[in-house]
């Protein structure tokens, strides 16, 4: 260390304490020798907020959140909107008329795909008739003169109002009628035709004289392959978020603020039962939300995902991409499950390190009671945060623009408004994206992580004052504690360090994108050329993902302290790490082996918290509700890990009391330490029995 804080903190008389100047120089707690730090990037961070709000703004123009459900017509409507020509707002289900053009689009080197096969917006999906034959016909206009609400009446069949010239194109699968010839379900929104024609309609079309009807497997394969295409699974999971939104405020927010103030309450009034409880609960929790995610695969019980939507065919079984994504969660929560368990056994022996650290948080929270409080002010502003980037997540993903597709299909198709066949509109409408709106959604992705690391990281700044405070005083001012302390940090830290707290941010939020975004490249590049991987290549890719982690692991242990030396002396960020990075290499025994238990029993309450939000979400994500009709999800799977990570954050903001509160009493114990030839003058006598003894440490590290 290049000097002592004793300048800048606690009863060290200075010049500035003989004017006796200012509230806390009067009081003896944290000085206001300080001027404002790192101002460019507190205007990078406002700067970057205006553009958030100019993207989202872009998304709620050009998005619609129907597009993430439903499907076009092959007018462009989109199905299930009021907006469409005609009316399609109970019209919510997509079907593709002809049959042979379905089985073309599957056929390789076809120059029609099934975007530009005639599709129409329908209630549910058409059956065909047990004793004859029934037609789906186009929505009605020109000559036939029947309403809408007329032709769902009438099942979508005008074929008898036909004309001779009408009945005959019709049986050319030229239209306006087709024949209901293959079964269909309903998949997610769009009718997935089952390759099994009724032989009873089928003899009836070919009595009529009806064009011959491909009986190809591609019938089933092409509407199968569309309906799980990735990107059409995405818009799926996205759209999600949308119908769960009870569930993520429940899950997400209401329950994870409740667990954590009654986990902070505990703390304080049953410290020394804690840490047995949060290892345990925390166990039963992973196998609770495992076995939760073998009942949804299907591997467990009778009540696995369905893809269906309404009634369905018993001896037909369609999977889809949903599925396989359950099954691959409940692997990994297998695997996840194995370690807790491994892990919480081996720190059975050393919760005792644990027990002495809490007890001095405890210690601190009972002094400073504002500290329980204090969290819900970021909770709060996070939640108006996250209320507003979900919504425009919903428009940002399902903009672009409707165009009519580029094709060079040859078709004809019998024009009700023109009267005759019209062989000169073949091409069907697609959703087109343009490059910028990926640059715009990963833009508004990483804003909302650059927002959750800042509000957490002034959560932990305004908490490191307070406690400093707490530390340097001794006591002798506590009845000016439980609020002077929480108000003045929170003063300090709006006036001089907002712009160091943006800075340390920006700095995790970037360097855990780009290690995202390596790991991405590095499973991209192993899947494309894996055979002819070297040992080497193995080696080298090997080594930089570890090196990547613990470049991750270093600078958010070092920009977790440096909040601390930035509440508590006014640096800047880069000189409170420098500072802090001194601090920690001097003490790193003593850190090291108390921190670090301490951590992992928070991180374990942390993921506690988070684990019985996903449970909770699992059990109303169950009900009636999210699994039939309009409102019903695709896969759990999203909003479930919504609401574990909702969670996590929310339990991060309360857990950080404890957490910045110990690391905040053991970086001024270190640094009491250093001023006083080893041995601190203003530590607690709670925290000498855990820290200033050092056979007692070495006999809590070593376990009886």
């Amino acid at each position: 260390m290049r000097g002592p804080l004793g300048a800048i903190i606690g009863r060290h008389f200075s010049s500035a304490a003989a004017g006796g100047e200012g509230d806390d120089v009067q009081t003896g707690v944290i000085r206001h020798d300080r001027k404002c730090r790192d101002l460019p990037f507190l205007a990078l961070f406002a700067a970057f907020w205006v553009a958030m709000i100019v993207n989202s703004s872009f998304g709620f123009n050009q998005g619609n959140p129907l597009r993430l459900t439903y499907g076009l017509d092959y007018r462009g409507n989109i199905c299930g909107s009021k907006h469409g020509d005609p009316d399609l707002s109970e019209l919510d289900v997509r079907y593709w008329m002809n049959p042979n053009q379905v089985y073309q689009s599957g056929l390789k080197d076809s120059k029609i795909d099934l975007a530009d096969s005639k599709s129409i917006c329908l209630m549910e999906c058409p059956y065909p008739a047990e004793d004859g034959l029934n037609f789906v016909c186009d929505y009605p206009e020109g000559d036939i003169r029947l309403s809408v609400d007329d032709w769902i009446d009438r099942d979508y069949d005008y074929f008898e109002y036909l004309t001779p010239e009408m009945r005959n194109t019709s049986l050319q699968l030229q239209g306006p009628c087709y024949p209901i010839i293959f079964p269909s379900i309903n998949v997610y929104w769009s009718c997935q035709f089952i390759a099994r024609p009724s032989n009873v309609s089928l003899k009836h079309w070919q009595r009529m004289g009806g064009a011959s009807i491909d009986e190809n497997m591609l019938i089933d394969k092409t509407i199968h392959n569309t309906i799980n295409y990735k990107s059409s699974v995405l818009k799926r999971y996205v759209a999600d978020i949308g119908k769960s939104w009870p569930v993520l405020i429940v899950c997400g927010g209401l329950l994870p603020l409740f667990l954590s103030l009654v986990w902070l309450a505990m703390i304080r009034y049953f410290v020394a039962g804690m840490p047995w409880i949060t290892v345990v609960l925390f166990n039963v929790l992973v196998i609770s939300v495992t076995m939760f995610f073998y009942i949804k695969a299907g591997w467990i019980g009778n009540d696995p995902l369905t893809v269906v939507i309404g009634p369905s065919d018993p001896y037909v079984s369609i999977g889809g991409r949903e599925i396989n994504h359950l099954h691959f969660a409940a692997v990994l929560m297998t695997i996840v499950m194995i370690i807790c368990f491994l892990t919480s056994i081996a720190i059975v022996r050393r919760i005792l390190i644990a027990t002495s650290v809490l007890k001095v948080a405890a210690k601190v929270i009972g002094e400073v009671q504002a500290l329980i409080i204090f969290p819900v002010v970021p909770y709060f502003i996070l939640a108006i945060i996250y209320m507003f980037w979900f919504a425009a997540t919903l428009y940002l993903f399902s903009s672009g623009k409707v165009l009519q597709n580029d094709c060079k299909a040859d078709c004809c198709t019998f024009d009700l408004k023109l009267g005759k066949v019209n062989c000169d509109n073949c091409c069907g409408y697609s959703v087109h994206y343009t490059p910028h709106i990926g640059i715009a959604i990963f833009f508004h992705l990483f804003g909302c992580y650059w927002a959750t690391q800042f509000f957490i990281a002034c959560s932990s700044a305004v908490i490191a004052g307070s406690v400093a405070s707490y530390y340097w005083a001794r006591g002798e001012i506590s009845h000016d504690i439980p609020f002077h302390t929480v108000v003045s940090s929170l003063k300090r830290l709006m006036r001089y360090s907002l712009g160091s707290v943006a800075l340390g941010s920006l700095i995790v939020s970037t360097v855990e994108w780009v290690q995202s975004i390596l790991k991405s490249l590095r499973r991209r590049l192993k899947t494309v050329d894996t055979a002819g991987e070297s040992s080497f290549q193995k080696t080298v890719s090997s080594s930089s993902h570890c090196c990547l982690g613990c470049i991750d692991w270093t600078i958010k242990s070092v920009n977790r302290n440096a909040y601390i030396i930035i509440a508590t002396t006014g640096k800047g960020f880069f000189k409170a790490s420098e500072l802090v990075t001194g601090l920690i290499m001097n003490n790193i025994l003593r850190i090291g082996q108390v921190n670090v238990i301490g951590d992992v029993i928070l991180f374990l309450g942390k993921l506690c918290v988070s684990l019985f939000s996903a449970l909770f979400a699992f059990l109303m994500l169950d009900n009636h509700k999210y699994r039939s009709a309009h409102n019903k999800i695709s896969s759990p799977l999203f909003p479930v890990l919504l609401c574990w990570a909702l969670g996590y954050v929310v339990a991060q903001l309360f857990f950080g009391v404890v957490e910045t509160s110990v690391e905040t009493i053991i970086m001024s114990f270190c640094q009491d330490a250093e001023e006083h030839e080893g041995e601190a003058q203003y530590a607690p006598p709670l925290l000498m029995e855990t820290l200033g003894d050092p056979s007692q440490l070495q006999r809590l590290t070593q376990g009886p």
